[in-house]
């Protein structure tokens, strides 16, 4: 029978101990990375356009926001350019995103969209001291106080996947 000295022992138990906690967290990341083939990959499987919306709500909101107020009534036109020119490289980043995954994303300003928005939604009346509406190239702007208000931008989105094709017509209200 071998006899070991109880401090070595306590040594083993230690170093045992250690190694242990050392270990755990591994062992709880690859639990929670676990995979079942039930289980779908993302949200964006059953809503394809749900990823695209995010990111024109986000886009628009800083584009709107920073072009607001810029500009005189006047220069609408200017303001509405300025607001497309700040979308182009969030857009361009859009329609690159998700190419390798299979997911093809196109966006397209839609003026009609945006002209029914003016016509409908435009905060007007009696009590209101805001000036006409305008539809420019898929953005909505109004006259306040002569200076140009981003409402918003109306736009087409189409993802094309292995599943098909999706559609939609997003208003995009600048919040804030």
């Amino acid at each position: 029978m071998v006899r070991v000295s109880r401090d070595r022992a306590q040594l083993v138990l230690t170093a045992a101990a250690v190694i242990a906690v050392a270990l755990a967290p591994a062992v709880l990341a690859y639990l929670q990375l676990g995979y079942h083939p039930d289980v779908r990959a993302s949200a964006e499987y059953d809503d394809p356009l749900g990823n695209a919306n995010r990111l024109l709500e986000r886009a628009v909101h800083d584009a709107g926001a920073n072009a607001t107020g810029e500009y005189r009534w006047g220069r609408r036109r200017a303001a509405t350019a300025a607001v497309r020119d700040r979308l182009r490289p969030r857009v361009e980043a859009l329609e690159a995103s998700r190419v390798a995954a299979g997911t093809a994303y196109e966006v397209r300003y839609n003026g009609s969209a945006a002209r029914a928005w003016a016509t409908e939604e435009c905060p007007r009346g009696p009590g209101r001291r805001f000036g006409a509406c305008r539809a420019i190239d898929g953005v909505v702007v109004q006259d306040r106080a002569g200076e140009t208000h981003v409402l918003g931008v109306a736009v087409d989105v189409r993802a094309t996947t292995e599943r098909g094709r999706y559609e939609a017509t997003y208003r995009v209200p600048v919040i804030g």
